[in-house]
């Protein structure tokens, strides 16, 4: 009974980290959307609602020490319920990068964009599938497409360096784009940043699956 009882709360953990990941998803996705439309109210409330991504990554926290104090469990359990709570610490960052996005947008606010949002939304995109995956990943314990899945935070990087040469390239031409410049850099950076915590998720799933601690990348 004792081994049921773990066993359920490891499953109750992991939807609860499940459950983050798609509030994650759902915070990159509309951070950029929003940004793209101008939609500042929809900024605003991205923001408001990192909150509960927070709230979610302290009880993954919380729940992750009382089954390691209380139920002691061994091997597989042991490693899932360390990987879940330091999954969800992962996740946090990927929120608050999401609500930096949205706050950027919110400075730049109604002035036109020195140059075509083409790159932004592709990494966002690619960051949504990653994440959307991982799920996938975390429920069949699918070590090879965890692999997969941070395979391609090389395109993540590629995207960020094409953003980078465009926006110092129309920065060098007109000066009086430079504020809105450094700031569209930040929001490449902040996507950057977001593929390399998917990555970060990934090696801990694998971590959970096998006990193998590996970096990819």
């Amino acid at each position: 009974m004792v081994n049921t009882n773990l066993e359920l709360s490891i499953n109750t953990l992991k939807q609860y980290t499940i459950t983050m990941i798609g509030l994650c998803e759902k915070a990159v996705d509309a951070s950029v959307d929003c940004m793209v439309r101008k939609d500042f109210e929809g900024c605003k409330k991205i923001i408001e609602q990192d909150d509960e991504i927070d709230k979610l990554r302290e009880y993954i926290r919380d729940r992750s020490i009382e089954l390691i104090a209380l139920r002691q469990p061994m091997a597989k359990d042991l490693r899932y319920v360390y990987a879940l709570g330091n999954i969800a610490i992962e996740l946090e960052r990927i929120g608050d990068y999401s609500a930096n996005i949205a706050a950027e947008a919110l400075k730049i606010g109604e002035e036109p964009y020195i140059k075509s949002l083409i790159d932004i939304p592709k990494m966002a995109q690619e960051c949504k599938e990653m994440l959307s995956d991982i799920v996938v990943a975390l429920q069949n314990a699918d070590e090879n497409l965890c692999y997969e899945i941070a395979s391609r935070d090389d395109k993540i990087d590629d995207l960020y360096s094409h953003i980078q040469v465009d926006c110092l390239d129309v920065m060098n031409q007109n000066p009086t784009t430079i504020n809105q410049g450094v700031r569209l850099l930040f929001v490449g950076r902040y996507l950057e940043r977001i593929g390399d915590h998917i990555t970060n998720v990934c090696e801990k799933v694998i971590y959970a699956i096998n006990g193998d601690r590996v970096e990819i990348g």
